[in-house]
C-alpha cells in the first residue's frame, strides 16, 4: 500500500514513496527508510512495505533526486556492473553531510504535512552508505528521532575521515541499533570498534550486533550476498526497536 509523492527541497524536488499498512485508517508513527547505494528498486519497496505492515507510515526517498528521478539502475542491470557503478558513485558523491542535512529538513517537513504521519517522534533506517545517514539524522534532529538503525553500513568510521559520523555522536538522544555483517570489507572490525567507542562515550543507548556468516548487502534480495536468515533477523530487530521507541 504505497503512493508516490514529490517533496520540495532546497536542492530540487525529492521523488519519494509513502507506505502504510492495508486499510490504515489513522495517522501512524513515521519511519524514514533510506535505500542502499542501488537506490529505489523493487526489493526496497518490499522492505519498506514490510516495515509499514507492523503499524507505521514509511517514507522512502530517492536519495539521488539531484541526479535522476526514480530508479537509477536500468532493468536487468545491477549496481555491481562495471558500467553502472561509476554512475552511482558519481551520484553518491553529491550526498555530502551538508546535502544530507538539507534533505533531512525536507523529509521532516513532509512528515509534518502529510496525513499518513502521526505527530510525535520518528524512526530512521539506513543500509550500506545510508547507515551513516540514519545516524546523522538522529544527531542533527535529536528531539525528533527516537530510533535509528543501520544495516551492513559502509565506512562509518574510516581513520582520518573528517566527515565520519563518529564526530557528531554526542548529539544523539534516541536509541541506536547497528546490524553488521561479520564478513564486510566495507566496515572492518577497527571501524566497528571506533563507532562503538564513540556511541559509548556519548552515552547513547545502543546495540551492536554481528550477523554471523553474513556479507555486505545481506538484506538486499537482488544481491548475490543476500542471506534470507539474516534478512529475517534484521526485520525482527527493526520491529523490536520501533515497538520499544515509537
Amino acid at each position: 500500500m504505497s503512493r508516490a509523492i514529490d517533496i520540495p527541497a532546497a536542492d530540487g524536488t525529492i521523488d519519494a514513496h509513502v507506505f502504510t499498512p492495508a486499510n490504515a485508517d489513522r495517522p501512524l508513527p513515521a519511519v524514514v527508510l533510506f535505500t542502499d547505494i542501488g537506490g529505489l528498486r523493487p526489493c526496497y519497496h518490499e522492505k519498506a512495505q514490510q516495515v509499514a505492515d507492523n503499524g507505521y507510515a514509511v517514507l522512502m526517498p530517492n536519495v539521488y533526486y539531484r541526479s535522476a528521478r526514480g530508479p537509477v539502475v536500468p532493468e536487468g542491470k545491477s549496481f555491481r556492473d562495471p558500467n553502472v557503478r561509476p554512475t552511482l558513485f558519481g551520484y553518491a558523491g553529491l550526498l555530502t553531510p551538508e546535502a544530507q542535512s538539507r534533505d533531512f529538513a525536507a523529509l521532516l517537513g513532509c512528515i509534518d504535512k502529510e496525513a499518513e504521519f502521526a505527530n510525535g517522534k520518528l524512526g530512521v533506517v539506513g543500509y550500506c552508505m545510508t547507515g551513516a545517514f540514519a545516524l546523522r539524522m538522529a544527531a542533527e534532529h535529536p528531539h525528533r528521532v527516537a530510533a535509528a538503525a543501520g544495516f551492513h553500513s559502509a565506512n562509518l568510521a574510516a581513520a582520518g575521515d573528517a566527515n565520519s559520523i563518529v564526530h557528531v555522536m554526542d548529539s544523539i538522544e534516541g536509541r541506536v541499533y547497528l546490524g553488521h555483517a561479520d564478513k564486510d570489507d566495507l566496515l572492518p572490525p577497527d571501524q566497528i570498534a571506533r563507532v562503538d567507542e564513540a556511541l559509548a562515550r556519548a552515552g547513547v543507548h545502543f546495540t551492536t550486533e554481528l550477523y554471523r556468516g553474513a556479507a555486505h548487502g545481506f538484506t538486499a534480495k537482488d544481491a548475490p550476498s543476500y542471506d534470507a536468515a539474516a534478512d529475517a533477523l534484521h526485520h525482527k530487530r527493526i520491529a523490536m526497536l520501533l515497538e520499544e521507541t515509537l
